[in-house]
């Protein structure tokens, strides 16, 4: 099912457009990248989804309720964790959590049982009485996180939860917001502009740029498209590789052709045929040294998209 669906969404600021005709499913239980540099209506986008500024055209969905006409309800089911997240440095880890749980009316009992479970998943739990004044930078951001959770909400917006951590704190927050997707089903619609750590964690991405989606899907698909223009090809080294199992390969169906390259073959197709081409090979009793399909990464991806925009 679709949490968020956008339609034709768009955001001007006087004779700017920071956002421009967004079309966009976030599906429940994945994690979606939202891919950009600065500036590019990343933020915006999760304000409308918010109902904290109005769109200028098109509409957006949020759990099937409109954030414009039902912020509040929307609100219910959805955290943000902001890029720079604010708390009271001369109060408690807990004290700070209380807090958002009073703001969201939770029953004291409630509350308590949340607050303690939300500061042991962010590994925070010891430090729940020290004042958040003497936190690092990196316990600021699993603080945050430890907020995010306080509602159970089913989506949750974070922008550059990552920035300026050392590479412990980074990794930390990783497992973390993949551990909210596979234990606890959660949406999680990633903003960020660190191509590594979105490839590591993110089930699809979308690209940004200068307010416009140019590009979303999967990273393998998007890579394939642009590695072999929607083609699949598959590199095959096997031994002996001998002109009989190039034309085996050939007579597979769907394979649209087969090249031979230094001492390996490529076997291009419409469609993934790598379980018939390894059957090919052993059928043919030669031995299969080196089986892979050839994709682009994210860094290319982005680049590539970015420069065309």
């Amino acid at each position: 099912m679709s949490l968020v669906e956008t339609e034709h969404l768009t955001k001007r600021y006087g004779t700017r457009t920071a956002v421009n005709d967004l079309n966009l499913t976030l599906d429940e239980g994945e994690i979606f990248g939202l891919l950009g540099p600065n500036g590019a209506g990343k933020t915006t986008t999760i304000l409308m989804l918010l109902g904290l500024t109005e769109p200028s055209e098109g509409r957006a969905l949020v759990a099937g309720m409109d954030p414009t006409r039902d912020p509040i309800n929307v609100k219910r089911v959805v955290s943000y964790l902001p890029e720079n997240v604010g708390f009271y440095d001369d109060i408690s880890a807990a004290g700070n959590l209380r807090y958002t749980a009073e703001l969201n009316r939770l029953p004291r009992k409630v509350a308590e049982e949340r607050i303690e479970e939300a500061l042991d998943d962010v590994g925070l739990l010891d430090r729940a009485d020290d004042k958040v004044g003497t936190f690092s930078r990196g316990m600021r951001q699993r603080l945050g996180i430890a907020d995010v959770l306080i509602k159970e909400p089913r989506l949750v917006f974070l922008d550059e939860p990552t920035l300026a951590l050392d590479p412990d704190g980074v990794n930390h927050i990783l497992e973390l917001i993949t551990r909210l997707r596979d234990e606890r089903h959660m949406t999680i619609l990633l903003s960020s502009h660190l191509l590594d750590q979105v490839q590591r964690i993110c089930d699809r991405i979308g690209i940004f740029v200068k307010g416009k989606m140019v590009a979303q899907g999967r990273i393998e698909d998007l890579g394939m498209q642009l590695a072999t223009n929607g083609a699949h090809v598959v590199e095959v080294e096997a031994e002996p590789l001998s002109d009989d199992l190039i034309e085996t390969l050939r007579r597979i169906s769907g394979v649209e052709a087969v090249e031979r390259s230094h001492k390996m073959v490529l076997v291009r197709s419409n469609c993934d045929l790598r379980p018939q081409i390894v059957k090919a090979v052993t059928g043919a009793r030669a031995h299969l040294l080196h089986l892979r399909l050839q994709t682009v990464g994210l860094e290319q991806i982005y680049f590539r998209y970015f420069r065309e925009n």
